[in-house]
């Protein structure tokens, strides 16, 4: 996929102030500090479409990006972030999971894993949730750059061999770097091949 124009669309703090199109929606979501921002700046070619940060927790709201006019990336506050109040957290938790529940023009939700760190109970039970949810999903691993390429194939395997304790199969898995613009054509041919399914 070319991407040749990626805007800011619009930040909302709820599901009913999302755009009122039709265009199909591929949510980005993950723990703190995953490097969601970078991924998703390395992906429209952008660096300056989502603010990067060395503060952890900073969207706070539902971004959308329109891309070729085409679809909506869509940038998620991150969970799992322990210096917020609970009412916040709350807050932002209700936020997420009524937007992934009730926005009918959501096709998938990438759930960024950061690859050096070990299947963390907060992203194995948001994957669960979104399995008994019925949301498709597909997982991107993130800052293959700073492991070895040894080092990445055994943590990959790792997480699909913890997955399989209760998945009975595994949902699309990409490795990548910002850093390195690795996984880009795999995580956009994705996209494109879904895309082409809606509008056949």
């Amino acid at each position: 996929m070319d991407i040749k124009k990626a805007e800011f669309s619009l930040s909302a703090p709820m599901v009913s102030m999302c755009p009122a199109d039709n265009k199909p929606e591929y949510a980005f979501i993950g723990r703190s500090n995953v490097g969601k921002s970078s991924l998703i700046n390395m992906l429209t070619n952008n660096k300056r479409l989502a603010k990067t940060s060395s503060t952890p927790g900073k969207t706070l709201l539902i971004n959308h990006f329109i891309i070729n006019n085409e679809w909506y990336l869509v940038d998620l506050p991150g969970y799992g972030y322990a210096k917020r109040s609970k009412k916040e957290v709350d807050r932002l938790d209700q936020m997420i999971r009524g937007y992934i529940l009730q926005r009918e023009q959501l096709v998938n939700v990438f759930v960024l894993v950061d690859i050096r760190i070990e299947a963390q109970k907060i992203d194995l039970e948001f994957i669960e949730w979104l399995g008994l949810s019925s949301v498709p999903f597909a997982i991107v691993f993130t800052k293959a750059d700073k492991l070895s390429a040894g080092k990445v194939a055994a943590n990959v395997e790792a997480y699909k061999k913890r997955l399989l304790e209760t998945w009975e199969e595994l949902p699309p898995i990409f490795v990548t770097s910002a850093e390195k613009r690795q996984g880009r054509d795999e995580v956009l041919g994705y996209i494109e091949q879904i895309n082409k399914e809606i509008n056949e």
